[in-house]
């Protein structure tokens, strides 16, 4: 009969093979255990993949949406994008420029400087009609705009009322075809194009005086419209009166074909009094320069008062072209 003692008298390798065999049915044991603890977990694991999974294709596919949306302008505050600004992510999410409150403009990555910006031009009565106007928000880039754009919704309430009301067939309050304002005036009949009346233009043949005609006759002259016909009357005021025809070639870009339907009347020519004139009144004609002024002005200091064109000829800074000019417009 085998004792437990008796095992203690194997021999030691016996006793080593023995305590091998009992180890690895110790460990084939404990594998066993350890595996059916552990085989509901991974069930529970891979279904928890899974979910993960379809949630996470579901949130894509719903992202995808969402952004789509967008695109076409019809963001929704549903599921919030984030973009960077600076390094600085920032929300992105459907607003209205004229409603949202400084939290909301700052979520959106805008700097408070420029939100004081838009509370300024809001309370002077601004008003962002589309969203292209919201580019002209000073400080806002380009790629932060071409972001954010497509979440700008303007509220039906700022929109501009034609884009409702005005575009119906016929004018509301009067009669069909040709009829009167409430101030007399006729409007032409609605489909028909405005005719403008322009001043008739001369024959040849036919004359105006260019030191006593305003713009309104001078613009009768052809190839003189409102452009040149003020800048006639606003050289004439200066010179004091055209004492020659030639003196309208001195209008940059008049046109030459003008000069025969003018006439000249030298009669009508104010006169420049030398001896009695300061010398900012005298630098004010187109034909004296300051110079010029100042030495008529020393002239008269040292030597009196100037009696006749021979005396101007002494002077440095008018040669015999000069004095032939202001004939015509100087007294003594």
């Amino acid at each position: 009969m085998f004792h437990l003692k008796d095992f203690f008298y194997l021999q030691r390798n016996d006793r080593q093979a023995i305590m091998v065999l009992l180890g690895i049915v110790i460990v084939c044991v404990t594998l066993v255990i350890v595996v059916g603890m552990l085989t509901p977990s991974n069930g529970d694991s891979l279904n928890n993949q899974l979910a993960s999974s379809y949630a996470t294709s579901r949130n894509a596919a719903s992202g995808n949406y969402t952004r789509k949306n967008a695109a076409q302008g019809k963001a929704t505050n549903q599921q919030h994008l984030y973009y960077k600004v600076d390094g600085v992510p920032h929300e992105l999410f459907a607003f209205d420029p004229n409603t949202a409150d400084s939290t909301q403009l700052l979520r959106l990555g805008l700097q408070p400087w420029q939100v004081r910006s838009i509370y300024r031009y809001r309370a002077k009565g601004g008003i962002f009609r589309e969203p292209s106007d919201f580019a002209r928000l000073y400080g806002l880039t380009k790629k932060q705009y071409e972001v954010l754009a497509p979440y700008i919704i303007i509220g039906e309430d700022y929109r501009p009322a034609s884009d409702y009301y005005g575009r119906k067939s016929g004018r509301q309050g009067y009669a069909q075809g040709r009829g009167n304002s409430q101030d007399g005036s006729s409007y032409p009949e609605e489909g028909k194009q405005k005719v403008y009346s322009y001043p008739k233009k001369l024959k040849p043949g036919q004359h105006v005086s260019v030191n006593s005609s305003d713009t309104t006759e001078l613009m009768k002259i052809p190839g003189i419209g409102s452009y040149y016909a003020k800048a006639i009357v606003r050289y004439r005021d200066k010179l004091g009166g055209f004492a020659s025809l030639s003196q309208l070639q001195e209008i940059e870009g008049l046109p030459k074909e003008a000069l025969p339907f003018l006439i000249v009347n030298a009669n009508g020519v104010k006169k420049l009094n030398i001896n009695k004139l300061s010398l900012n009144q005298l630098r004010q004609h187109p034909y004296l320069n300051f110079y010029q002024a100042k030495e008529i002005c020393d002239y008269r200091r040292l030597k009196g008062p100037i009696h006749n064109l021979q005396e101007l000829k002494l002077l440095k800074d008018f040669p015999p072209d000069q004095i032939e000019r202001l004939k015509p417009y100087i007294e003594f």
